[in-house]
């Protein structure tokens, strides 16, 4: 692959896949604009303008949220303190009730799992707030992994490092092409081609649009996760 080339998946079959990984806010959890609002709060938090800074985070949202302020802040430890801000202004929002499944999202994921499937949810978000959303939607034992960059040697999307982690500890597929990475931003995208998924989708209730998601790589772009058993069928 040339440095210029437009990276694609390898399609499979859809009754192939056996290992589905669901990214969570924007795809399975609403986000409506708690992110931003988190990232508002940690620039001020620094002193920093919020307004000069936004179209990036929305550019890269999907990416870990430290490799984030490690772009826009520079210096590691100004980079670690905007983190911690984001953090714990993410989780007043979470304990405000603010956080919620979208439609579909959790019978998706129990059909998926009934069809004998193994679901992995992701995050871009540190352990503490993952875990944090999944207390207040109550699916702390949804599924049976839940990964964030942390959990994957550190490095979060576009590397295909979580799709790749979930993939070994699960031992639910026999090949990287029976993978189905789902998600809403183009890093998600990235992170299944480069894992070589065998289906990468892209969902319309978050952050980037279809042009933005196929051009990442997705081979197929859903209305919403509700309508991936579906799309599996």
């Amino acid at each position: 692959m040339t440095p210029t080339s437009t990276p694609t998946s390898t399609l499979t079959s859809t009754e192939d896949i056996r290992l589905v990984v669901l990214d969570m806010a924007g795809t399975t959890v609403a986000d409506g604009g708690l992110v931003e609002q988190a990232f508002t709060a940690a620039a001020r938090h620094l002193g920093a303008d919020p307004d000069r800074m936004i179209d990036y985070v929305r550019a890269t949202m999907g990416e870990s949220k430290i490799s984030v302020f490690r772009h826009l802040f520079g210096e590691e430890a100004r980079a670690q303190e905007a983190n911690r801000a984001f953090e714990a202004a993410y989780a007043e929002l979470v304990d405000a009730g603010r956080v919620e499944a979208l439609p579909g999202a959790r019978e998706t994921i129990e059909e998926l799992q009934g069809r004998g499937r193994t679901v992995v949810l992701t995050t871009g978000f540190a352990r503490a707030t993952q875990d944090a959303i999944l207390a207040a939607l109550g699916w702390q034992d949804l599924v049976p992994l839940t990964l964030c960059p942390a959990d994957a040697g550190g490095r979060g999307r576009p590397c295909p490092d979580m799709v790749l982690t979930a993939f070994l500890r699960t031992r639910a597929a026999d090949g990287v092409g029976q993978i189905a990475v789902v998600g809403d931003t183009s890093y998600d995208m990235l992170s299944g081609v480069r894992a070589g998924a065998g289906l990468v989708a892209g969902v319309l209730t978050g952050a980037h649009d279809a042009d933005a998601l196929r051009a990442a790589g997705a081979t197929r772009v859903l209305d919403s996760v509700a309508d991936l058993p579906g799309a599996l069928a």
